[in-house]
């Protein structure tokens, strides 16, 4: 699979774009806020109708206007798939497959698989909970359509029993209601618990060699899901917890709460590990998602590494770029000169400023 081309009308600091990429390297270089994340921001929309910065659709729209456009076009088993996306401020986003509007997110996933690099990523062990949480759900909504929609209806009955909690004090008689939510949430929330266990497994079963050969033979990296409640005891656990939610006000036992748990030695190095450590778990995990979804897929997703070289040292910088051949990659940076220095093949450039984009040769 890969992105043959993408077009932008009033998309942050685009007006209008439109670009064309090639199966191979394609670099965005340029100087800091010029518009080159906006790029793979859109790129990756497209594919999970989600921003890879976790920004919502009105953030997304140019200040001044109400709606916002994304057409993108994927090559997949020698088929064109034509991508839509109509953003706006104050309405649910629109979608459509080859010109014909879906009705829900999941019938766009399976077209294309996407891994993303940031900064950010590199932070995912030491920063909190969510974002570790955030990880896993981010490429099971790609993997697996059934987690998206277990998942879409957790998250709604947590907000919906929230609202509820913050309700009983004034009305004692819902408290008799609260029943039917808890059954809800128990019966979506140990099919997440499930897969999620099904998931750090087959990434247990990947990270173990990247890690190690990241490391140099010094590390070896174990995963733990940390799991908020086992699904045995999940119903029990919500129900003598009743107490403490409505006094404050939020539901305190699920998998909205679960964790994972990054092992060397039996160390824990989100709390132990020093930042070289935490970054070459955090690299370890990215890249163990390619292959995790060549595997379950079936091809090669298309890789998006938003300035995220200038952050590796020389070592791990070889590392991932030894790894990413023969897969669709666009890169963001300041400059070239990491990719001259490694020697690294290139099959297109772009110069991006201020929210233009200029081919070079």
């Amino acid at each position: 699979m890969f992105i043959k081309s993408l077009k932008l009308a009033d998309y942050r600091n685009y007006n209008e774009l439109d670009i064309e990429f090639v199966n191979g390297t394609n670099i965005l270089y340029g100087d800091n806020a010029q518009g080159k994340t906006n790029i793979l921001e859109a790129i990756y929309l497209c594919g999970t109708t989600k921003s890879h910065k976790g920004n919502k659709d009105r953030e997304i729209i140019q200040f001044e206007k109400d709606e916002a456009h994304i057409r993108s076009i994927i090559e997949k088993n020698n088929m064109e798939y034509k991508i839509d996306i109509h953003l706006r401020k104050n309405k649910t986003k629109g979608i459509a497959i080859n010109g014909i509007p879906i009705k829900k997110a999941s019938e766009l996933f399976g077209i294309v698989n996407f891994v993303c690099f940031s900064p950010e990523d590199l932070n995912i062990i030491k920063n909190g909970p969510s974002e570790r949480r955030r990880f896993m759900d981010l490429e099971l909504c790609q993997l697996d359509k059934l987690y998206l929609y277990h998942l879409t209806k957790y998250n709604k009955i947590v907000n919906q029993r929230n609202k509820l909690l913050k309700d009983i004090p004034f009305q004692k008689e819902l408290r008799d209601t609260l029943s039917v939510w808890d059954l809800q949430l128990v019966e979506y929330g140990i099919k997440i618990i499930e897969r999620r266990n099904v998931f750090i497994h087959q990434i247990n079963e990947i990270i173990y060699e990247i890690h190690k050969k990241l490391s140099g033979g010094k590390e070896e990296l174990i995963i733990e899901y940390e799991q908020n409640v086992s699904e045995k005891d999940f119903f029990s656990k919500l129900q003598s917890n009743i107490e403490k939610d409505i006094k404050f006000k939020n539901t305190s036992v699920g998998p909205h709460r679960d964790d994972l748990n990054f092992l060397i030695k039996n160390v824990d190095i989100r709390k132990y590990g020093s930042q070289g450590q935490q970054r070459t778990a955090a690299l370890s995990l990215k890249l163990s998602e390619i292959d995790l979804v060549e595997k379950i897929m079936n091809d090669k997703p298309i890789l998006l590494l938003d300035d995220v070289l200038s952050e590796l040292d020389s070592n791990r910088q070889n590392y991932l770029l030894d790894s990413i051949n023969h897969t669709q990659t666009l890169i963001t940076c300041t400059g070239l000169d990491e990719f001259i220095n490694n020697r690294f093949c290139i099959d297109k450039i772009y110069k991006v400023k201020e929210g233009t984009v200029k081919v070079e040769n």
